[in-house]
């Protein structure tokens, strides 16, 4: 059996289903990449080996998952199978029983030191790197042949076999490289991600569309992209970077050596060529490199694994480097320093209006990082000569630093924001607002962008809204399963009033679209919204903007919802004395009315509805329940350590006695958290269900007083 495979190998490789053996990917990093190898790493092993005959008695030196050793014992009449990790060989044990296979032995022990019990042997296959084989060249019989992996990097080993000549004197010979990297379908089916199912459904739109596969699996899994990459990265035997780690490697003068074509045809970054090698960033995992390899005679090529957001923002990157490198035209070479107190400096002026590719392509960056950090904001102020970017993640703003800008290319990059968002340009002086809309990878984002003239120039404020056709579900929000449950049961009534309540950035929003995700799955239900803006897009959800210009506000959308058969009515904010009274009257009228309103807890509520001139009657009879929350940030899992608290805090919390189980946390900051030490948000939720009492107390308008009775409030 040499060179190409026989009919007798292909008939054993598709008689042994590879998903038997997926299970013992379970063992995570105590497995190699050699574990569970693809049928074409199969083939292209056993079909290089001298000879492999009926006949023949085999040592196999690691038994990985026990998918190569199954296919192996119907080749051969004789198999030992010896791995030094007991974990290891106890699932390689438990797959193989499945198939009963008589002439399979397995058993623990030191692959150097083989089976001398058992010897002599015809063939040994090592699938790690051994170096002192004089043990093993003994157990073989004469004209025997030793097969081992060696050099191997996680992805490629070379095939070497060893054997004595008819002198006596040792023989090695290379038998060629082995990719293990194998098929990146059996890499996504081994990991979990996938079934055939989906699998094939990906297979056929990544076709359609010409996508990488793992672009189109990818939008169908949804998540964090970061996580998958990372895992896929490992599992097929790549590097995996961030693209932050990549962006100060750069090498501009390697970059020029390719056409744009070329590269974006095969979807290759090259980053930088050093000791002898080349780095070359790719979002997919299928990506062929024989092009460059050729290319470069000698050097070795090193794949990079990248997420498709951070492809897009080293291109960026690169295009900003490129085009960097020119001057702007018609810019002013420096700008004067501003005299204390005076007017800003309006360099737009200076600029004509012109808009630069290179000023397209900062923004652009700019955009792309705030959707890989997952920020809410971005916000690109002018202090004087310093310009600064920052981003708002987790509800805290931290700066951009590696976008350098002068305060002339600023005047310019606000000046692509007013383009895009089809604002007034030559206006500079008044506060204005608009949309654009960006596409990354299969997600779209609504772009909210207000700009505000200040002292040195205009800032400009950006928030990003995906809208991807899904919210968050009750238990994706990561609520308490009782509050979750109260939730639910809300959302059942037929009829009445529930109200989100919370200061600006407290996840009001979310938390009601979650509810109406809820409702959209459920899908028995008509369900009505009017938002300024629709944040989130929710496919099967009836949605409708406020545009007050031509007056349509909130109050004109209730008294028109009531004539379209709903079931479930969102108002996205209730305002104002008319929006209240409109909420109110849906709900007497027999639909669930949801909305939010701006106080600091759920009992504060109440009293806000008094204010906007709520009868105490109505709000008694409608009013079902008061969620009122927070953000906290969740400490980041990857960098968590136990800390020290602070003893003033400590007795503030416990002013009697700590509790001997306490345990204080802080992030220490890693890459994971971008060096922020949190990660993510979670809801502190406070609850207040309307039952008989409440309902008493709020249509007698009592007020609790110093000695713990009801007293009215007039």
């Amino acid at each position: 059996m040499s060179g190409k495979p026989d009919n007798r190998l292909m008939q054993a490789i598709y008689a042994i289903p590879r998903s038997a053996f997926i299970a013992s990917s379970d063992l995570g990093d105590m497995m190699s990449g050699h574990s569970i190898p693809s049928r074409a790493t199969i083939k292209s092993i056993l079909s290089r080996i001298p000879v492999l005959r009926e006949t023949d008695r085999v040592l196999l030196i690691g038994a990985g998952s026990g998918y190569l050793a199954m296919i192996l014992s119907r080749l051969v009449a004789s198999l030992l199978v010896i791995e030094r990790d007991s974990s290891i060989a106890d699932i390689a044990r438990k797959n193989i029983a499945a198939f009963k296979p008589a002439n399979l032995t397995l058993r623990v022990g030191e692959g150097a030191d083989g089976a001398s019990d058992r010897a002599p042997y015809d063939r040994i296959i090592a699938l790690c790197s051994i170096d002192d084989i004089d043990q093993l060249m003994k157990q073989l019989v004469e004209g025997g042949v030793l097969i081992r992996l060696q050099h191997s990097d996680g992805r490629w080993a070379i095939l070497e076999s060893c054997g004595y000549d008819q002198t006596g004197k040792l023989h090695r010979q290379d038998l060629g490289p082995v990719d293990f990297s194998g098929d990146i379908s059996e890499a996504l089916i081994d990991m979990g991600l996938v079934d055939d199912r989906l699998l094939q459904t990906a297979k056929e739109e990544a076709g359609r569309l010409d996508l990488p596969l793992m672009t189109v699996v990818q939008r169908h899994l949804g998540g964090d992209e970061v996580s998958v990459y990372r895992a896929l990265a490992k599992r097929i035997g790549v590097r995996f970077e961030e693209a932050e780690k990549l962006f100060p490697e750069i090498d501009r003068s390697l970059f020029r050596h390719f056409s744009r074509t070329f590269l974006d045809h095969y979807r290759l970054i090259p980053i930088v060529k050093r000791d002898g090698k080349i780095l070359i960033a790719s979002d997919n995992p299928d990506a062929q490199t024989d092009a460059l390899e050729a290319m470069y005679p000698g050097t070795a090529v090193v794949r990079i694994l990248v997420t498709p957001t951070d492809y897009r923002r080293l291109w960026s990157t690169i295009n900003i480097i490129e085009k960097g490198a020119r001057p702007l035209e018609k810019a002013p070479a420096a700008a004067p320093p501003a005299a204390a107190g005076a007017e800003h400096d309006d360099f737009a002026e200076d600029l004509d209006n012109h808009i630069s590719p290179y000023l397209v392509a900062v923004y652009e960056a700019i955009l792309l990082d705030a959707v890989s950090e997952k920020a809410s904001d971005i916000h690109i102020e002018r202090y004087q000569q310093r310009v600064r970017v920052r981003l708002r993640v987790d509800g805290e703003l931290f700066d951009l630093e590696h976008y350098q800008l002068t305060p002339v290319e600023m005047a310019g990059v606000v000046n692509v924001i007013k383009t895009r968002a089809e604002l007034n340009i030559a206006e500079r002086r008044l506060p204005q607002g608009g949309r654009s809309r960006l596409k990354v990878g299969q997600t779209t984002y609504d772009l909210r962008i207000q700009t505000q003239p200040s002292l040195h120039g205009e800032h400009v404020v950006i928030r990003l809204l995906p809208q991807s056709g899904r919210a968050m579900n009750l238990h994706e929000l990561g609520l308490a399963p009782r509050v979750a449950q109260q939730y639910r049961r809300l959302l059942d009534n037929p009829a009445g009033l529930v109200l989100i309540v919370g200061p600006t950035g407290s996840g009001k929003s979310t938390t009601l679209s979650a509810g109406l995700q809820e409702l959209a799955d459920d899908g028995r239900r008509k369900v009505i919204t009017v938002e300024d803006p629709i944040e989130y897009a929710i496919d099967n959800i009836q949605q409708t903007r406020v545009r007050t210009k031509i007056g349509f506000g909130f109050a004109d959308a209730m008294r028109s919802f009531v004539r379209q058969d709903p079931d479930v009515i969102l108002v996205g904010e209730i305002r104002d004395t008319e929006t209240a009274l409109e909420a109110v009257r849906a709900s007497q009228t027999g639909h669930l009315v949801l909305s939010t309103l701006h106080c600091n807890d759920a009992v504060d509520a109440v009293q806000r509805l008094y204010d906007l001139g709520l009868h105490r009657n109505s709000i008694a009879s409608e009013l079902l329940a008061v969620i009122a929350q927070r953000l906290a940030k969740r400490i980041c899992p990857h960098c968590r350590e136990q800390v020290q608290p602070d003893e003033k805090i400590l007795h503030e919390l416990f002013p009697e006695e700590v509790p001997a189980n306490f345990r204080c946390y802080a992030g220490k900051g890693c890459n994971q958290c971008s060096q922020r030490g949190t990660r993510g948000r979670v809801a502190v939720v406070e609850f207040m269900q309307v039952n008989a009492d409440f309902r008493d107390i709020i249509s007698r308008r009592l007020v609790s007083c110093a000695g713990g009775h009801w007293m009215p409030a007039w």
